[in-house]
This record gives structure tokens, C-alpha cells and sequence, in this order.
């Protein structure tokens, strides 16, 4: 079930936050905040210090992502109770890399009505403002910290020659560019940093120059990565340097 729940029914709201700017938050997301019964987030201190910006002053449950299934059930018991329960993360959409999807699930299967207030999201944010062309890409989340497993997700979205993106910590950014620039060679690669908050910056360049740029200084923030479009690994491409290939046959030595 979708859409408005009737007076008096228990519902759920997955409401999106602001991933940066305090800001960015819809009068309806306030709105279901507001009267929400119980606010499920992700980390109680960071969705309190949101609502605090707002004067809302709400009842708060936690759902980290470690305990999100052992808790699905007594979440869905208040809901049976005819409350409104609204669902946020630390930033952004919940679901997205973020807790919140076995809980959807759990609700719409348990047949309570289920709705989402839509707002802020680091992959569309740094989508626009890096000016790809979106209209086709894959998202990959956070990359598995395995190179093994690192190199076999991105070949695998490479194939398809589409843009890629994913998000990244800044203490492993510049090893994992490092890794990008031995698979996925030419390609024109943008880091999206801090979005919406005082200090947002852009880099682009090639993954190798990125990757040597964030080897020496580390970023701070939250980092989101962009690879545009491209020719599929093996086709030819104008754009693989020199320094592409020498990077992509030492990944290869150590494969």
C-alpha cells in the first residue's frame, strides 16, 4: 500500500534529510516530523540536533544499520497500534546506502501504508552539479574494500560504458582512485566533496591525478564519485594516456 494513510491508521514515512545544509528540508518532511508519533533515525543525535533547528520537538527510536533487523518488529507492533511512525537517516534518503529498506519492506508486506516525503540525496546532488549527463548510469554505493572485489564490481559496470558512481570515505579515497585508474582507463572522473555545506568543492580530472592528488592530502567530508560515460575496457579510446596504460598493466602485476 501507498500514498496518504487515512486518519487515525498506522503508517510509515520515509522522509529525507539534509546531507549537508540544515537548510535543505521540505515544509512537508517539517511537516511529517512534526506530528509523527515516533521518528525512527538512524543515529538519534544527528536527527535530534535537525529537529532542534526546526523546533520540532519529537520522539525519538533508533535504527542503526547493524540492528535494523532485530528491530523491524517491534517498530511494525507500533504501527499495528495505529501510530505514525516517520523513518530518517543521518543525511539523505533512507534505503540509499543507508538503513531503511528492510523496514519499508517489512511495513508494505505487513500491509501498513507506506509513503515517502522526498528531499535531498548525495547521488542526484553530485550528479547535477558535476554536469554529466545522467539520464543513464550505475550507482554502486559504497565499493567493497577488497581490491579483489573493488576491481571485479567496477569492470563489471565499465562493460556497460555508462557513467558510474559511488561513494567513497576520504581516508580511502586515493587508494581507491588508484584502483579506478587501473580498470576503468580514460575516463574523465569528478569527486564531489562537502555538497551543499560551506566548503563544497568539485575536483575532476583523470583517476590517476586524482589519485595522486588525494594520496598526498586527504580530503575531509563526505566524498561522492563520478566516472562519466566511456568506451568499455578494451575499445579504443583517444583519451588513455601513456600513464593510463602503465598504471593498468602494474594492477594487473598485482591482481
Amino acid at each position: 500500500m501507498t500514498g496518504e494513510p487515512e486518519a487515525g491508521a498506522g503508517c510509515l514515512t520515509v522522509v529525507a534529510t539534509p546531507i549537508g545544509n540544515l537548510q535543505d528540508i521540505t515544509l512537508r518532511a517539517l511537516d511529517v516530523l512534526s506530528h509523527a508519533d515516533l521518528i525512527v533515525a538512524e543515529d538519534t543525535r544527528r536527527t535530534r540536533a535537525l529537529l532542534s533547528a526546526h523546533n520540532i520537538a519529537g520522539r525519538l527510536s533508533s535504527l542503526p544499520a547493524y540492528a535494523e533487523a532485530g528491530r523491524i518488529a517491534r517498530i511494525l507492533d507500533r504501527l499495528a497500534a495505529g501510530e505514525r511512525l516517520a523513518l530518517c537517516t543521518d543525511a539523505g534518503m533512507p534505503g540509499i546506502s543507508d538503513p531503511g529498506a528492510k523496514l519499508v519492506r517489512a511495513a508494505r508486506e505487513a500491509g501498513f501504508p507506506v509513503t515517502v516525503a522526498p528531499g535531498p540525496s548525495a547521488l542526484t546532488t553530485a550528479l547535477v552539479l558535476s554536469g554529466c549527463d545522467g539520464s543513464s548510469f550505475h550507482f554502486l554505493g559504497f565499493l567493497p574494500r577488497s581490491p579483489g572485489k573493488m576491481r571485479k564490481v567496477l569492470g563489471a559496470a565499465a562493460q556497460m560504458g555508462d557513467a558510474i558512481v559511488f561513494y567513497e570515505s576520504p581516508l580511502r579515497l586515493g587508494r581507491t582512485l588508484a584502483l579506478v585508474a587501473e580498470v576503468v582507463m580514460g575516463r574523465n572522473t569528478i569527486v564531489a566533496r562537502e555538497m551543499t555545506k560551506l566548503h563544497e568543492t568539485i575536483h575532476e580530472g583523470s583517476a590517476l591525478q586524482l589519485s595522486e592528488q588525494f594520496r598526498k592530502v586527504a580530503p575531509r567530508g563526505e566524498c561522492t564519485v563520478i566516472i562519466e560515460a566511456g568506451p568499455a575496457p578494451g575499445e579504443a579510446d583517444p583519451r588513455i594516456t601513456h600513464a593510463d596504460r602503465k598504471v593498468a598493466q602494474r594492477g594487473k602485476g598485482n591482481a
